[in-house]
């Protein structure tokens, strides 16, 4: 007989926010002191925006 409670749920975008909250709470409790946000995005893997991904492109006529 199937047990209809017996499912297996997953959540692969929950599972990603745990992992990078995790990583925080472990580079935070290393920490002496305050991470800046350059440490924080390097935990998270942020990459910067280069200055020419931030000027606009002008339409072509």
């Amino acid at each position: 007989m199937h047990d209809q409670f017996d499912v297996t749920l997953e959540d692969s975008d929950l599972l990603i926010e745990v992992e990078l909250t995790t990583n925080l709470i472990i580079a935070a409790s290393e920490s002496d002191g305050v991470l800046s946000t350059e440490e924080i995005d390097r935990i998270l893997g942020v990459v910067p925006v280069t200055a020419a991904a931030e000027t606009p492109v002008e339409p072509e006529s």
